[in-house]
C-alpha cells in the first residue's frame, strides 16, 4: 500500500475515480434538445467542428517543440539531454513527435483528455512516448492532495469512447496497470470542471453541435427532395378518399426525390398548388451561420479561421493570425509545455532546462512586417545577420556573426585616429 493510501485510510478517506459517475448528468452522451446525440464521431460530421479540431491540432503538431538548456542570459538546444529526441524528433519508432502532439490534441478536444505514457530505461531515462487510448485510461485522484493516478486498462472495446472501436486490442496486450503523474503526459483543454480532467469543447457545446447536425440533416433532406417543400393537391368535390390516397402515392412516386421537374399529369380535375420555400421566414440560413459562430466560440477560435470569411479582409488577415496565436493556441501550447516538462525533466533539472514551442512560423505570413521586424532586431543589436538569415531559412554567411548595426557602421576602423607623420607636417 502506498504511503498516500495509508494516510487516507487513517483519515477515513479513500482514493476516488474520475469516471462517468462524477460528471453532471447533462454532460453525458444523452440526446440533445434537438433530438440527436453528440459523440466524437457525430461531432466530426459537422464541418465546422472538424475544421476547428484540425486547425488547433495541426498547429500544435506543426510548431517545433524543443528542449533547451540555459546558458548565461540565453538558451541553446540541449541535444545531449536523454529526452531530446523523444521531445523534438521521434516519440517512438513508429510515431514522430509532431504526430503524437497532433493526436494528443485531437484526443483532448474530442474526449476531454489526451494521454501518452513515458517508457523508461532501468536508469530512469525516457526512450519513448506511447499514446494511450482515451477510453482505456481512468484518472484516479487523492481527495486530500489532489494527486492524480492513471489506471490503464487496454481491454477490448475500451479503445474509444464511441460505439465503435477504431483499433483492435492485440491478444498479447499487457494487463491493467497504474502510473503516477510523472510517467503520463496528460493533455487537457483549457476548460475543466474538477481541475484534473478536461472538458472537451464538444461536451460544453453539445447543444450547438446538435443544432448544427439537425440543420445539416434538414438541408440534406430538403435538397434530396428537389429543394422544394410539399405541395397541395386540390381535388374537386365528390372525389372518394381512396382515390385521393392513390393519387398522393402516385404523385410522390413520380415527382419525389430525384424526379422533381418532370411533367405532371393530373386526373379528375385535380389541381397542384406549390408551396413557396419559407427558408427566409424560418431564418434557416441565419441559424446555420449562427451555429458556426457558436462552435467557433466553443473551440476558442475566430469564425474566420474555420472558413467563415464573411468578415475577413486582406487588411485584417494578419491580425486574425495573431489573435489565433495569442488567445486560441497559447493555452494549448502552455499546457503541452507544462505536461512535457513535468514528465521528461527531473525536478532538479527544471532550473537549467526548459521545453518550449517556437511560434515564429505563425508570424511569418506578412513579408513586409517580417522584414521590418528583422531590420529592427538587427539595428538594435539583438540579432546577428546569420540569425536573421536562419529566420528566413538561408545559409549562414562567413561574416554574419557580428551584432554591429549595419545601418550605422561605415566600414572604417573604429577607435582613435592614426597619428600623422611628423615629417609631413
Amino acid at each position: 500500500m502506498r504511503i498516500t493510501d495509508r494516510i487516507l485510510d487513517a483519515m477515513g478517506l479513500q482514493t476516488k475515480a474520475l469516471d462517468a459517475s462524477t460528471w453532471p448528468a447533462d454532460l453525458l452522451a444523452a440526446p440533445t434538445l434537438a433530438g440527436v446525440s453528440v459523440t466524437p464521431e457525430t461531432a466530426l460530421s459537422v464541418p465546422a467542428v472538424a475544421n476547428a479540431v484540425a486547425l488547433i491540432s495541426g498547429a500544435v503538431g506543426a510548431l517545433p517543440l524543443a528542449l533547451y538548456r540555459t546558458e548565461g542570459q540565453g538558451k541553446v538546444e540541449a541535444v545531449d539531454h536523454p529526452a531530446f529526441d523523444v521531445v523534438t524528433d521521434q516519440a517512438n519508432d513508429w510515431t514522430s513527435s509532431s504526430a503524437l502532439r497532433t493526436q494528443l490534441a485531437i484526443d483532448a478536444m474530442l474526449h476531454g483528455d489526451g494521454f501518452a505514457l513515458a517508457n523508461r530505461l532501468p536508469n530512469g531515462e525516457i526512450f519513448e512516448l506511447i499514446r494511450l487510448m482515451p477510453g482505456s485510461v481512468t484518472v484516479l485522484y487523492n481527495p486530500a492532495t489532489g494527486e492524480p493516478v492513471y489506471h490503464w486498462n487496454p481491454a477490448p472495446g475500451a479503445s474509444t469512447l464511441g460505439n465503435t472501436a477504431q483499433a483492435t486490442i492485440a491478444a498479447s496486450a499487457e494487463p491493467a496497470r497504474e502510473f503516477t503523474y510523472s510517467d503520463v503526459i496528460h493533455i487537457t483543454p483549457p476548460l475543466s470542471v474538477n481541475g484534473i480532467t478536461g472538458l472537451s469543447p464538444i461536451q460544453h457545446a453539445r447543444e450547438a453541435i446538435g443544432l448544427a447536425l439537425v440543420l445539416e440533416q434538414y438541408a440534406a433532406r430538403l435538397f434530396g427532395n428537389g429543394a422544394r417543400p410539399s405541395g397541395v393537391l386540390t381535388a374537386p368535390p365528390g372525389v372518394r378518399a381512396d382515390a385521393i390516397d392513390r393519387m398522393k402515392i402516385s404523385w410522390q412516386a413520380s415527382h419525389g426525390a430525384g424526379n422533381s421537374g418532370r411533367t405532371a399529369v393530373l386526373e379528375s380535375g385535380v389541381k397542384f398548388e406549390q408551396l413557396a420555400l419559407a427558408s427566409t421566414d424560418a431564418q434557416f440560413l441565419e441559424m446555420r451561420q449562427f451555429a458556426i459562430v457558436e462552435i467557433a466560440r466553443a473551440f476558442g477560435v475566430s469564425p474566420v479561421m474555420i472558413g467563415d470569411a464573411s468578415r475577413a479582409t486582406w487588411s485584417n488577415a494578419e491580425q486574425y493570425n495573431r489573435q489565433f496565436l495569442t488567445y486560441s493556441l497559447a493555452p494549448w501550447l502552455r499546457g503541452f509545455e507544462a505536461a512535457y516538462r513535468r514528465v521528461t525533466l527531473a525536478p532538479e533539472e527544471r532550473r537549467s532546462y526548459s521545453i518550449a514551442f517556437d511560434t515564429s512560423d505563425l508570424l511569418r505570413g506578412d513579408s513586409a512586417a517580417r522584414g521590418e521586424f528583422i531590420a529592427k532586431m538587427r539595428a538594435s543589436g539583438v540579432m546577428t545577420a546569420n540569425e536573421a538569415r536562419a529566420f528566413e531559412d538561408l545559409p549562414a554567411h562567413a561574416e554574419g556573426d557580428s551584432l554591429i548595426n549595419p545601418f550605422t557602421q561605415s566600414g572604417k576602423p573604429t577607435g582613435s585616429a592614426a597619428p600623422q607623420d611628423k615629417a609631413a607636417q
